[in-house]
């Protein structure tokens, strides 16, 4: 940390490492109240170090993480030998930032000098909004936006442990278009995905906030419907098949879609283990048995 790094230097050079440190440094009470603040922190609150000086830390960070960041500032208050490393966000005039926060105990000194906190703060926005974006790509179809199937499989175990808890029924679809292979091999394979993009799209106008709708992979979709009974999704798939009597137009070309459909019924208080695999069983089974029917 900062006083070991400038241990043993001047004075005037220990100022000058904390003055001119690109990362910004807090000096605090052991309780968290600020004593100084770096130019480096000013620049990142938006505020001199004389509105900070006083200000308890944890009144600059989003109410949100208030307990967490309260945790892990007793947990160095009762371990001094150890650094604390947090992520949080503070709040300032403009919006909020993502910070890690590395923080030390410091003991008095012969000198006079009292106890206090070292806290290194970096703003790592940057990093988390990529974090984000790369977790959402990870969990998501490029292509329509909707969840992918490992999303899918997450929010089904979901709704099924709730369902377990509250002896609610979960109900599931899996929807494949017709003939999607007739459209790629005539029309080609970027109108295909023109084609699933306004498919997902009138698929999500018919949906419940509650309801997740995925791309399993190629013309396969399903969606995950918690609370829900045989009746209730059958009224769904009525719905979506309403949403697809006007043909697509899909650069002005005139589509006709159909899809299959199947429905898989977890009953309420089913044990998820059992129910997750067999539920997505079930509807596909009955998906290819419409299939079948319709050919």
């Amino acid at each position: 940390m900062l006083d070991e790094a400038t241990r043993g230097l001047p004075p005037a050079d220990r100022r000058s490492a904390f003055t001119n440190a690109p990362m910004g440094i807090a000096l605090t009470t052991p309780a968290g109240v600020l004593v100084d603040a770096n130019p480096a922190l000013c620049r990142m609150l938006s505020m001199t170090a004389e509105v900070l000086h006083g200000q308890s830390v944890l009144d600059l960070v989003h109410p949100a993480g208030r307990a967490g960041a309260s945790q892990a500032h007793a947990t160095l208050l009762a371990d001094h030998s150890q650094p604390m490393r947090h992520e949080t966000r503070l709040v300032h005039a403009d919006g909020e930032i993502a910070v890690q926060v590395t923080a030390s105990w410091v003991d008095g000194t012969s000198a006079g000098e009292p106890p206090h906190l070292v806290m290194i703060v970096e703003d790592i926005t940057d990093r988390k909004a990529l974090e984000a974006r790369l977790l959402h790509r990870s969990l998501h179809d490029p292509l329509t936006g909707l969840p992918n199937r490992l999303l899918f499989h997450d929010r089904l175990q979901h709704a099924l442990e709730r369902g377990s808890r509250e002896h609610t029924p979960t109900s599931v679809l899996i929807i494949d278009l017709d003939d999607f292979k007739t459209i790629n091999d005539t029309l080609g394979h970027p109108t295909g995905d023109l084609v699933l993009v306004a498919f997902a799209e009138r698929l999500q106008t018919v949906l419940r906030a509650s309801d997740t709708a995925a791309r399993l992979g190629g013309d396969e979709f399903g969606v995950v419907c918690e609370h829900t009974d045989r009746a209730h999704a059958e009224l769904l798939v009525g719905r979506l098949r309403d949403a697809l009597q006007d043909p697509l137009v899909i650069e002005e070309t005139t589509i006709c879609l159909t899809m299959s459909i199947g429905i898989g019924l977890a009953e309420g208080g089913a044990d998820p283990a059992h129910a997750h695999p067999q539920v997505v069983r079930e509807a596909d089974a009955a998906m290819y048995a419409t299939k079948r029917l319709q050919r």
